[in-house]
């Protein structure tokens, strides 16, 4: 695992990359800091775990798992770290001025997925603006929306001649991506 710290609002977080899962792992007691500017944020943390606990019934804990962390003094130190999508979670139960524009994009981004799963063509749209934004050309985007189709009749055939989904279909796409490529899906992350 490499950590690789980043910032926020001018503020450090801790952050973990795990390359077997390929999973982000943040500090949660650093995403507390940045939303509550609380002086001290274990604390916070630590009321909050028993808040949302004899408030809602969950157990925010069991969102995180602890990874050890550079703690201020240098030492590595056991942290609670969660990822991206446990982090909205927790995010969730901030009452922090701070959170509520995250709280409220979640809002919006949910509402929007609940429309994209009555009208998939919507998701579509979304996917085509993303990449424009993002100033992909509209060859590319056409490619691109060409090539994931081809990959879906692919793995529609590959499913039908009993390969099975998951680590077979993970290692004939990388033997693709590697002919495609030159190198590893892993090696292109």
């Amino acid at each position: 695992m490499k950590i690789l710290p980043t910032e926020f609002d001018g503020q450090s977080i801790r952050r973990v990359y795990d390359e077997d899962t390929e999973t982000w792992w943040f500090s949660v007691v650093d995403i507390i800091q940045v939303l509550t500017e609380s002086a001290n944020a274990r604390d916070y943390w630590f009321q909050m775990k028993r808040r949302v606990k004899l408030e809602e019934g969950a157990q925010l804990s069991t969102f995180c798992r602890q990874l050890k962390l550079p703690a201020a003094d240098g030492r590595q130190r056991l942290t609670d770290v969660a990822t991206a999508e446990s982090l909205l979670r927790i995010v969730q139960s901030v009452p922090s001025p701070k959170a509520e524009p995250i709280k409220l994009w979640l809002a919006k981004v949910g509402y929007e997925r609940m429309q994209e799963m009555a009208d998939p063509a919507l998701s579509l749209d979304r996917a085509r603006q993303t990449w424009q934004q993002h100033g992909r050309s509209e060859k590319w985007i056409q490619q691109r929306m060409t090539g994931q189709e081809t990959r879906n009749k692919l793995t529609d055939y590959w499913s039908a001649h009993d390969i099975q989904a998951g680590r077979e279909f993970a290692i004939l796409t990388n033997i693709i991506h590697q002919e495609w490529a030159g190198v590893s899906v892993k090696e292109h992350k």
